[in-house]
């Protein structure tokens, strides 16, 4: 290769070592693993980065987990905070948040404060229009998760997916 690089106008012996002592570092150099994002790999990975923030609040909180194509969390943004009425999110509201972040993929999460962590109605019809949303869009709803005290249920577990 240097025989190559040396071929080129303007390259001179200087050059040349420089460069193909960057290529073979480059060469020899194994990528690090990306440590800096956890990889999502069900509900209870995404319910372990939550549960500390959301568990015992009074009031509800509704966050969507940005994924990238290779299930590592990117970003956890909250789109609602407050009572029961203020908190209810629409899908515009998620996949507003989804495209903006170039999503691979996405997980919703919500507390209940009372501490049921049984799914409400609204619970069950958020998640069916976030699922046909999303296949819309082309970023799939992997979970709908609800937080409730120190406990957590995944909807998709649940089938309702």
């Amino acid at each position: 290769m240097p025989g190559e690089l040396l071929r080129i106008k303007g390259l001179g012996t200087a050059k040349v070592a420089e460069l193909s002592a960057a290529l073979e570092i480059s060469r020899r150099r194994a990528a690090a693993p990306d440590n800096g994002h956890p990889r999502i790999a069900g509900p209870q990975d995404i319910a372990r980065q939550l549960l500390p923030r959301l568990r015992d609040l009074p009031w509800e909180v509704f966050v969507v987990a940005i994924l990238d194509s290779r299930n590592a969390l990117r970003k956890q943004i909250e789109l609602s905070r407050g009572t029961l009425s203020a908190s209810i999110v629409h899908p515009r509201e998620v996949f507003k948040a989804a495209v903006d972040e170039r999503a691979a993929a996405i997980i919703v999460a919500h507390n209940h404060p009372s501490g049921n962590p049984e799914p409400s109605r609204e619970d069950i019809e958020l998640t069916r229009q976030l699922v046909e949303s999303g296949k819309i869009l082309g970023i799939p709803l992997h979970d709908h998760i609800i937080i409730a005290g120190e406990h957590c249920i995944s909807l998709a577990e649940r089938g309702l997916l």
